[in-house]
Formats: C-alpha cells, sequence, structure tokens
C-alpha cells in the first residue's frame, strides 16, 4: 500500500531527486508500482532501492522503467535476490538507456551468467560509469571484462 501512494506522489512530482527505500519490503509489487511512476518522473536522479527483495521480477519491472526514464543516474539494486534473470533484464535496459551513470547490483547472487549479459550491454551503453557486482559469484575474468569495458569507455569519453 505504502508504495502506491508513493508511486502516485512520483507521478507528479517535479522536485524530489534522491529516493532512499533501503530496507522497507518493496518487493516485486512494490518496484512494478514504482517503475511505472519512474517512466513519467523526471526529476529522480538517484534511486537506493538495495535490501528490498525485489528478485528477477521486480528487475524487470525497474529495467522497463529505465528504457525510457531520462533523469535517473545512480540506482542501487544491493542484496535484492536478482539472479541472474534480473541481471539479463537490467542489460537488456542498459542496452538502450542513456542517462544511468552509477548501478550498483553487490549481493544479487547473478554469476557468471548474469555478468555476461552485462558486459554485453556495456559494449553498446555510453553513460554508465560505475558497475558494482561484488560478492555475486563472477568469476575473476569477467569482472576484469567488466572493468575494461567500463575503462575503455571512460578514456573514450574524456579523450573524443
Amino acid at each position: 500500500e505504502g508504495a502506491a501512494h508513493l508511486a502516485d506522489a512520483l507521478r507528479v512530482n517535479t522536485s524530489l531527486e534522491v529516493l532512499c527505500l533501503e530496507q522497507n519490503n518493496v518487493g516485486p509489487e512494490g518496484c512494478r508500482l514504482l517503475a511505472d511512476a519512474l517512466q513519467v518522473n523526471t526529476s529522480v536522479k538517484v534511486l537506493q532501492i538495495d535490501q528490498n527483495n525485489i528478485a528477477p521480477e521486480g528487475a524487470a519491472h525497474l529495467a522497463r522503467a529505465l528504457r525510457v526514464n531520462t533523469s535517473l543516474k545512480d540506482l542501487n539494486l544491493r542484496d535484492n535476490n536478482i539472479g541472474p534473470e534480473g541481471a539479463s533484464h537490467l542489460a537488456d535496459a542498459l542496452r538502450v538507456n542513456t542517462s544511468l551513470e552509477e548501478l550498483n547490483l553487490r549481493w544479487n547472487t547473478i554469476g557468471d551468467e548474469g555478468a555476461a549479459h552485462l558486459a554485453d550491454a556495456l559494449r553498446v551503453n555510453t553513460s554508465l560509469e560505475t558497475l558494482q557486482l561484488g560478492d555475486n559469484n563472477v568469476s575473476s575474468a569477467r569482472l576484469q571484462e567488466i572493468e575494461d569495458l567500463v575503462q575503455t569507455r571512460a578514456t573514450r569519453r574524456a579523450n573524443p
């Protein structure tokens, strides 16, 4: 119920820039409501929704919002049990999103499979500068690949 009221407010709000919902039991359904609002909200730049057990379904809802939202710069999804499926949904959104600069996916059990989806997305994404993947059972080789992709893009931005 709380997420529904918050989503209603976000649809019309034009001044809120930081929204912290850490440990609020948002879950997948709350994520659906927030994602609907984020599709039209143009003021929220930072969303902290860590430790809310959003699962892959919640990640799918947020990915839908990321495809069209142009204001969100920093998204914290730490410790939300999104797994490789949720990482895949987010990777699909990153392919078209041009505003997100920071994404925290620590402690989400995405493994190498989910990290591979993210690496593929980073090959075409032009905005992401920081991607946190610690504590996800991702191999050192995959983490190095992702770090290299992010670093290459940062170098390109610095030397156009």
